[in-house]
């Protein structure tokens, strides 16, 4: 279809929720009005990181005011475990404590005040032993939780040993906190025979539902999951969500009454999942022009106790340790490091930030030996007509990186900028400037085939409302709104007459995550599968009775044309109902022509690759480590937009996001395991002044996605965090212009101390 023929996709329309947002009306989890007798639920941390669960005294906990019931091990009817496919992650700890915040009991009472007071008077007694904490340690134990993978093409080792010009480096990648403004939550509400419904702010419906039924011993069609919206996600609630909902399950099945649980900030940020941490290690073979080679990586992941998502978080940092650039040669090796500590889980981007910091580092490092502009070394390397396989054999046919770049260039003024810093540095003493223009391709699909899949429930009323169920979930990335607009284009009526309801497994069974950027491009297609379906009825309807030609009839505007005459969608509708006519259907859809095939190393991974570019500019302070970001320019493909001002919305939230990743979230460990940074006081996320003044943010004139997505729309939930690699590196530039020809040593996060840290190697004599 003409994307000029369209009366709603491609729109600029608000979000749905935006006024509900900014007025504090949208409903969360906690909004929900409690039944009489609600109780409240909080969990019994362990305070010690590793060990062996000697004795539980909980006396003082039940006979403490309000308390109803304490639960613990014991007291599941199903199976203790909450992990998302691998095992290894009990609700509650029974013999041996795997990391600091792990989960012993839990006690549920009147309110949530008195509940979380009487876990303070638990008696435990825990034979303690020392952990494996960061990275290093759990390398040096030698213990993993999954297998280690490896891609393979040549020799590189051998080549790069036997190279005229090579480079090698190490570079520690820091996690990075969900910070959702809204923490884990769930609400369960029994129901007659057994059955119960939990409200869940969860980016995984089904999974919460099949574990919940799997703890309470009973089948999953005596579970309903609910989710209306989150007030965020950002991965921490894919899989991590599932522990809490349980235990709310457990409490009011043993209670047979309404439990609610919802975690305090600091123990949700003690006792859940952050981004994965790494240990990156390489060398790299390249020519007298900067092209790289062979490259010789290794990826080492922090996973903690079990492997919970760590597969496929592993397996994407090596899929995009390419990120735009081809390798002939390469041995990339993903090592998936166990420690004592909380297991890391999914977070925006799953794992193919970590991958791509190593590819630009790389790139940087290259540019520096050879005294070269670092988007010059970019360019040479950029995948190519003959150069265009990845290292896991898909090739790239959708590229389009060369021009993007080169319009982001241009528009970015970077060459005249570059030469205006390289002037400012060399007159200032204690300031310096950097800049830097970063490309990003990043694949869209899950790489674990069957999540490849969405359904859809569709009604038309005699009204010409229209009311949508998908199996997406809402967490304020505008999945709802875009799900509505193509439903609404669909049936040509407005958008408001289009109202999505909460994501329930009641009405989509079996439903897939909210994740890998891919809630539109499934939930989207499927919704319009449904719609199609019942569009083909009405169709089918209003020939028969007008005698039209099924060719001309067309709905638009609220009205359906036939012919020389039109009614409006709302009368047909009701036409429908009166000759019998069914209003409803289901949609579904998979993603087609995949065909990964892991054990092999083969086969086509993702459907297409999304590209961006963007141009930082950072100022560095020598003396106090202290940096701003000056200018961002950011060119960012999108297919053709279902909705620009979402899109762009997406792209600079993830970009500011990524930005905090890289520059001031910093997870600390204590040598005992604890986390030091869990709270606000301590774990710095990006504020609004940290956000750029001169913010230019555009979307790439694109022809339309050349996959057969929704609309030729691509993906934008994940790839612009990667962006801001862009700033990164404008650091990395600002350090290196300190002492040319020096190569900086800064790893992520660039915090204040971190760039002292780097100005100090870079004064100290020798390169």
């Amino acid at each position: 279809m003409n994307k000029l023929t369209l009366q709603t996709v491609g729109k600029a329309i608000t979000h749905d929720s935006a006024e509900m947002h900014v007025s504090g009306s949208a409903h969360y989890i906690d909004d929900i009005a409690e039944p009489a007798g609600t109780l409240h639920v909080a969990p019994g941390l362990s305070d010690i990181a590793k060990g062996i669960l000697k004795s539980v005294n909980l006396e003082a906990v039940r006979s403490a005011p309000g308390v109803v019931a304490v639960l613990s091990a014991k007291d599941i009817p199903g199976k203790n475990d909450c992990s998302p496919g691998f095992g290894g992650d009990p609700i509650f700890a029974d013999k041996e404590i795997k990391f600091h915040g792990q989960v012993i009991f839990a006690v549920v009472a009147t309110s949530r005040d008195q509940a979380r007071r009487a876990t303070r008077l638990a008696r435990i007694e825990i034979e303690g032993e020392t952990p494996n904490v960061q990275v290093e340690d759990g390398i040096q134990s030698g213990e993993t939780v999954l297998d280690d993978y490896t891609f393979i093409r040549g020799d590189a080792p051998g080549l790069i040993e036997q190279a005229n010009s090579a480079i090698s480096g190490t570079i520690t990648v820091g996690g990075q906190e969900h910070f959702y403004l809204e923490t884990q939550i769930s609400f369960a509400v029994p129901g007659e025979n057994r059955t119960m419904k939990v409200y869940c702010s969860t980016q995984h419906p089904t999974e919460v539902q099949h574990l919940v039924a799997r703890t309470l011993g009973q089948p999953d069609a005596s579970i309903v999951c609910e989710c209306r919206r989150m007030g965020g996600g950002f991965g921490g609630k894919e899989s991590q969500a599932a522990q809490w909902a349980c235990i709310a399950a457990l409490a009011s099945r043993v209670t047979g009454l309404p439990a609610k649980m919802r975690l305090d900030r600091d123990d949700d940020m003690v006792v859940t999942g952050k981004r994965h941490d790494f240990l990156v290690e390489y060398s790299a073979s390249h020519d007298d022009k900067g092209v790289v080679e062979a490259i010789d990586l290794e990826l080492n992941g922090r996973c903690g106790h079990s492997a919970d998502v760590s597969l496929g978080i592993n397996d994407r940092a090596m899929f995009h340790s390419d990120n735009s650039y081809f390798y002939p040669n390469l041995r990339i090796h993903s090592r998936r490091i166990k420690t004592d500590t909380v297991s890391n889980t999914a977070f925006r981007g799953f794992g193919g930030p970590q991958g791509m910091v190593f590819a630009e580092r790389m790139m940087d490092q290259l540019a520096i030996k050879l005294g070269k502009d670092p988007l010059a070394i970019r360019k040479r390397n950029f995948y190519s007509k003959g150069r265009d396989v990845t290292p896991y054999g898909q090739k790239v046919r959708d590229n389009v990186i060369r021009q993007l770049v080169a319009e982001l260039e241009k528009s970015s003024d970077y060459k005249n900028r570059r030469r205006q810093i390289a002037k400012f540095n060399r007159k200032s003493r204690f300031l310096k400037k950097g800049i830097s223009l970063n490309p990003i391709k990043f694949g869209i699909a899950f790489t674990l085939m069957h999540l490849n899949q969405a359904g859809s429930l569709v009604h038309v009323y005699t009204d010409g409302s229209v009311q949508v169920n998908h199996g997406g979930t809402e967490m304020g990335q505008g999945l709802n709104l875009k799900v509505a607009q193509v439903v609404a284009e669909e049936f040509g009526i407005d958008v408001s007459q289009v109202q999505i309801t909460a994501t329930s497994t009641e009405k989509v069974p079996n439903t897939t995550p909210t994740a890998a950027s891919s809630g539109s491009d499934l939930n989207g297609m499927a919704s319009k599968k449904a719609a199609e379906k019942i569009k083909k009825r009405m169709v089918d309807l209003a020939a028969r009775l007008f005698q039209a030609d099924r060719k001309a009839i067309r709905f638009i505007n609220g009205k359906v044309e036939l012919g020389d005459r039109e009614i409006s969608f709302a009368e047909l509708a009701n036409q429908c109902f009166i000759e019998r006519v069914q209003l409803s259907a289901t949609g579904y859809y998979a993603t087609p022509k995949l065909t990964w095939e892991r054990e092999t190393v083969s086969g086509k991974a993702f459907l297409y690759f999304a590209y961006g570019a963007s141009c930082s500019e950072v100022t560095i302070d020598t003396l106090t480590g202290e940096m701003k970001v000056d200018r961002v320019d950011i060119l960012h493909d999108v297919g053709s937009s279902i909705n620009p001002a979402i899109d762009i919305g997406q792209i600079e939230g993830g970009f500011v996001q990524g930005m905090g990743w890289l520059t001031t979230e910093e997870l600390v460990y204590d040598s005992d395991g604890r986390l030091s940074t869990h709270a606000p006081s301590t774990y710095k996320i990006p504020t609004c002044s940290d956000v750029p003044a001169d913010f230019r943010t555009a979307l790439f004139a694109s022809k339309g996605n050349k996959a057969n997505t929704i609309y030729r729309s691509k993906a934008v939930g994940e790839p612009p965090l990667m962006l801001a690699l862009s700033v990164f590196s404008a650091i990395f530039h600002a350090l290196a212009s300190i002492n040319p020809g020096k190569v900086p040593d800064l790893d992520t996060p660039a915090t204040p101390e971190a760039i002292l840290r780097a100005v100090d190697g870079m004064n100290a004599t020798g390169k």
